[in-house]
């Protein structure tokens, strides 16, 4: 990937042109084509604001990682962040995306430490290429995607305790089918996110995924795995819903949304029989609008 090396310090000219922070913010999360995006759509305006300026804190910290080629810019660009969170709490943010959350931070219970949780699973990215064991990989993602789940939950609105619980394990839900989906992306840049562990127990080469073309990398040994780790995705999708109070599910339908949504692609990986190392497989933006607004209309 390209170093975009003025990504972070100084705004491009397109950046310049937007009047305003949440301008920026809401550019940075549209431009992102996520399926986080057509969740947000259904909010209230404030709570549309605040996560859109989460989430697009979120990309910003991410695209470090993706788009900078080389790993000790990275390193130096995310120490950048964790000054800019520092900063920011103490009432002087300097970025677009820092000064449109912070006016929303205290009113929906987004705190540095959720922030800095982010920052840190980015690291991890840069450090580690390999995760020995699914323990190992679940730390990862109470980072990147846990904690997204219980800012995300606080955003929408929550009465219950058991809401949070829901929301972390909905987060490592949509992190485990997000491996799924990028085996092919991820090895690209030399990742392996599968546990190895379960490469060995299935006798998947690295180097196989590695290679991301056939015959090497899909096999019959290769699909087995790949079906292992999708009904452990669906397994966790079960469990995640079950955690959700029912006084709080009308406030957290852009939770179900995304829910829906991911786990549609999760379906779409399955039917095509996990073709996921040489092609990106996603739904189109009509498919995802969609599948968000039949679950605001159903509630489920």
């Amino acid at each position: 990937a390209d170093d975009r090396s003025e990504g972070l310090f100084t705004l491009g000219p397109q950046a310049r042109a937007m009047t305003t922070p949440q301008d920026y913010a809401q550019q940075k999360a549209a431009a992102s084509g996520s399926s986080f995006y057509y969740a947000f759509l259904f909010l209230p305006p404030e709570r549309r604001a605040a996560i859109t300026a989460f989430y697009a804190f979120c990309r910003e910290v991410d695209d470090v990682v993706d788009e900078v080629s080389d790993p000790a810019v990275a390193a130096t660009k995310l120490a950048w962040w964790r000054k800019e969170v520092g900063e920011a709490y103490a009432g002087r943010p300097s970025h677009p995306v820092t000064r449109a959350l912070m006016p929303l931070a205290a009113e929906f219970d987004i705190r540095a430490a959720h922030l800095l949780a982010v920052v840190e699973g980015c690291e991890t990215d840069l450090t580690q290429t390999r995760f020995l064991d699914y323990p190992a990989l679940q730390r990862y993602c109470h980072l990147v995607a846990g904690v997204v789940g219980e800012v995300a939950a606080n955003i929408f609105g929550r009465t219950q305790d058991t809401t949070v619980q829901y929301a972390h394990r909905l987060g490592l839900a949509m992190q485990l089918t997000n491996i799924i989906r990028d085996v092919g992306d991820d090895a690209r840049r030399g990742r392996i996110y599968l546990p190895l562990a379960e490469l060995q127990r299935f006798d998947v080469k690295a180097h196989e995924l590695l290679r991301r073309e056939a015959p090497w990398g899909y096999s019959e040994r290769f699909t087995v795995l790949m079906r292992f780790q999708a009904e452990r995705a669906h397994a966790t999708f079960d469990e995640a819903l079950a955690l959700l109070p029912e006084a709080d599910r009308v406030a957290q339908k852009p939770g179900l949304m995304m829910a829906n949504i991911y786990r549609t692609l999760l379906r779409e990986i399955e039917s095509g029989g996990f073709a996921v190392l040489h092609q990106r497989i996603a739904l189109t933006p009509l498919r995802k609008l969609w599948i968000a607004t039949r679950t605001h209309l159903r509630g489920r």
